[in-house]
């Protein structure tokens, strides 16, 4: 069976107060979108299907535009909290979130919560239909709160515990942008000159007729080969083919496994990176428990979402300790990711049965350390850098006017 084409509709509708609103909705027919309205409680006015030829046409970029950021998830969240804290219904609320929510497929994956609501399916239920939108962290914390009767509190978490992620991870972005960027100014600076600048010494220095210092002798023989079709191919070809050696090893367990645990034991990067998981663990482990959900289960999504293999692993092993009656500290106390306060904090929220809230703690302490941590790699690297970019240009430089300093020593 064909499956239908969704169009879009400019629609004009007065509410039950007799304002008049107007937005646009997605649907097959014009009858389909003014069911849909009369459905949200709005008397339709008008209906026009828009022209998506032209100028009305929409640039869209696959796999950016069309992709749900944490950030878009926690604005959805924090309004959704808040919408259902003062008095609206599920349905009512995710109406209006469906109007007002600027990325498109967010937009039409709320339209589709919607209407499963509609049809009696759980809020969580029609969430765990969206798995790329909605992770399992969110259905789970939802459906906690729904059978705790706090969805809206639930939700204010899961914005929170969104927010926290997006400023961790532009911690990282800030880390990694400068030695990133100013690795690529090397490369790019390093091609010019053995592509564009020493071929133009060259038939100078072949006038000369005397033996070339080694450096230069280097510089030209590496430089014949960038120039050439097969050097310019190995030039230019290995940091593409490296990407891809990495993404084909990231594909595969075992080789994303190999590729975390040499992450964390990088000699510069490696602690940044352990403590970042450690607080994605502590927060999401924090959050899940807070909002009521088992500990077994919180156990595993957690180690689904903390993004290191090693911290994934090691909470397989806690989680199965768990299960058998086991407290948490013992296990974790086996795994040497885990650092000793880590494990003693953990010890004294189970004594006291605070263990969210150590875990808050503990995500906050590491949210700290790694602020520190980027801001010392920060300073680090700014000298670092500017000294390799120095060094490779400077000994490329030097070794082009050699044979002329060895040719006024000559002359005098």
């Amino acid at each position: 069976m064909a499956s239908s084409v969704l169009h879009r509709f400019d629609y004009k509708v007065r509410d039950r107060a007799g304002r008049l609103i107007t937005g646009q909705l997605e649907g097959d027919s014009q009858a389909a979108v003014a069911t849909k309205l009369t459905s949200m409680g709005y008397a339709p006015v008008s209906i026009a299907q828009v022209n998506e030829r032209g100028l009305q046409q929409e640039l869209r970029i696959p796999g950016l535009s069309d992709r749900v950021k944490l950030k878009d998830l926690a604005v959805f969240s924090r309004q959704f909290a808040t919408m259902i804290n003062s008095g609206l219904s599920l349905i009512r609320a995710l109406s209006i979130l469906h109007e007002q929510t600027e990325n498109r497929t967010l937009a039409t994956t709320i339209d589709g919560i919607r209407q499963s609501v509609e049809t009696g399916t759980s809020l969580s239920a029609a969430l765990a239909e969206y798995p790329k939108v909605f992770p399992a962290l969110y259905v789970a914390m939802v459906r906690a709160g729904e059978a705790a009767g706090m969805l809206d509190e639930v939700l204010l978490r899961v914005a929170a515990m969104l927010e926290a992620d997006v400023t961790l991870r532009a911690k990282i972005k800030s880390a990694m942008t400068y030695p990133v960027i100013v690795l690529v100014m090397a490369i790019v600076l390093s091609s010019a000159m053995l592509i564009f600048i020493v071929p133009t010494f060259a038939g100078m220095f072949d006038t000369l007729g005397s033996q070339l210092p080694t450096p230069t002798r280097m510089l030209q023989s590496l430089s014949q080969f960038v120039t050439s079709p097969l050097g310019l191919l190995v030039w230019l070809g290995t940091p593409v083919g490296l990407w891809f050696a990495y993404r084909s090893i990231a594909a595969k367990p075992k080789g994303r496994f190999a590729l975390d645990r040499l992450k964390l034991r990088l000699p510069v990067f490696g602690p940044l990176f352990h403590k970042i998981a450690l607080t994605r663990l502590a927060r999401n482990l924090s959050t899940l428990l807070a909002a009521g959900v088992p500990i077994l289960q919180a156990l595993e999504i957690t180690a689904e979402t903390v993004n290191s293999g090693p911290i994934a692993q090691a909470l397989g092993d806690v989680r199965d300790s768990v299960r058998q009656g086991e407290s948490m500290n013992r296990p974790l106390a086996q795994h040497a990711v885990f650092p000793a306060m880590v494990v003693q904090m953990i010890a004294v929220g189970e004594e006291t049965g605070n263990i969210d809230g150590m875990l808050g703690k503990i995500a906050d302490f590491y949210d700290t350390e790694v602020e520190s941590t980027t801001q010392s790699l920060t300073a680090m690297m700014e000298p670092l850098m500017i000294g390799v970019i120095g060094a490779i240009v400077g000994g490329m430089v030097i070794a082009l006017y050699m044979p002329m300093f060895s040719i006024f020593d000559a002359i005098h």
